[in-house]
């Protein structure tokens, strides 16, 4: 992104933009910003390097497994954390009658940090794949828009494309706060381990074949605040002066209509 922001050799961009996409900055409006340049241009830039900015990369840090979780009895789902710690003590001590109570006291524990680090990540994961949701619908609704506005230079009927490209302003405003809910959520819920049994329970999870998490949190935007104002701002910079040329093509309309 440092190198795309000092651009200047003709041709030097689109080989930027491209670069930058692949390393993992795929919001269009920050390469836009960095590029000193519009979306339009972004997204040109992209397909004239071969990459279909409708189909951002895919990584280890994208939660796609989001099946019900399953852990000795444990589920995750808090209101039958309970009961699910007593049955699964109930089976233990059916498997060993003859344990002891030191043993019976380690089991136990262990049993209780299996219970407590299922339903943290059944939290987190809920919440991260959330995140990551309604991010890619921010970045599908901001794309729509330019795609809006990009069609009514050669729409038919244009008062009708016009009022589709002002519908999609209206989306893709509530699609950036949607995210932006999503996003303050998932900081607020870190996932970590603090002691062996808890990593151990962690492992157990992933072996049952449940995603990690580590990857989708440091992806996380860490200053949602800031980036959704940035959004906000430029898309509604866009609009406003787009609504002047709006104006202005209507208007000469009007006098060719009278003619």
């Amino acid at each position: 992104m440092t190198q795309l922001r000092d651009w200047s050799t003709p041709g030097r961009r689109a080989d930027l933009v491209a670069a930058a996409w692949q390393a993992g900055e795929t919001t269009v409006s920050a390469l836009a910003e960095a590029a000193r340049t519009s979306r339009p241009t972004v997204y040109a830039d992209l397909r004239s390097r071969g990459i279909d900015p409708d189909h951002r990369p895919k990584g280890t840090s994208v939660i796609t497994n989001l099946s019900p979780l399953d852990i000795e009895g444990y589920t995750g789902v808090g209101e039958q954390l309970e009961a699910q710690l007593d049955a699964a003590l109930l089976r233990w001590r059916a498997e060993h009658p003859d344990a002891g109570l030191e043993e019976a006291k380690t089991e136990g524990m262990r049993l209780v940090s299996l219970m407590d680090t299922t339903y943290r990540y059944a939290e987190v994961r809920h919440l991260l794949a959330h995140e990551q949701v309604a991010r890619a619908e921010r970045d599908r609704l901001l794309h729509q828009v330019e795609l809006r506005w990009e069609a009514l230079s050669t729409a038919a009927a244009w008062l009708a494309a016009h009022h589709a490209y002002v519908l999609a302003v209206d989306e893709a405003r509530i699609g950036i706060d949607m995210w932006r809910e999503r996003a303050e959520a998932a900081l607020k819920r870190p996932f970590f381990c603090s002691s062996p049994r808890d990593e151990a329970a962690y492992r157990q999870i992933q072996e049952a074949g449940h995603p990690a998490l580590e990857d989708a949190m440091a992806g996380l935007d860490q200053e949602p605040g800031v980036t959704t104002y940035a959004l906000r701002s430029n898309l509604d910079q866009a609009h406003e002066r787009r609504m002047g040329l709006a104006a202005e093509t209507l208007r000469f309309a009007q006098l060719a209509s009278q003619q």
